[in-house]
């Protein structure tokens, strides 16, 4: 089994950055790799950015393209999700989670973290 563990998260102003941590332990070796959702008050969980562990190759959200940027230390087994430019509708839990099956719906994937708040004031 895969543990994660999101941190960074916070309350901040429209336009500012934020970095997201999601420290990873247990079977690391089996991940392949790790995708990041986040889930707004009354609305579903929605993918923002997918990463392979080696690093290679990224995917992203529209909505968060050319703002955001997944990153992975595989010495510190950590993934990252830098924030930048960051906007009022970007308020929402943010989750990353081990990716088990091809996809990028939220059943494509196994091991969860609990989360991270991302509050963004106007």
């Amino acid at each position: 089994q895969v543990l994660l563990v999101e941190s960074g998260g916070g309350l901040v102003q429209a336009g500012d950055s934020l970095r997201l941590s999601c420290t990873t332990s247990g079977r690391i070796f089996s991940m392949y790799a790790i995708g990041w959702f986040r889930q707004a008050p009354g609305k579903e969980r929605e993918f923002v950015a997918l990463i392979n562990w080696s690093g290679g190759s990224t995917y992203y959200a529209d909505s968060v393209k050319d703002r955001f940027t997944a990153s992975v230390d595989s010495a510190q087994n950590t993934v990252y999700l830098q924030m930048n430019r960051l906007k009022p509708e970007d308020t929402a839990v943010y989750y990353c989670a081990d990716q088990v099956v091809a996809g990028l719906a939220p059943a494509d994937f196994g091991s969860w973290g609990p989360g991270t708040q991302v509050t963004v004031s106007s």
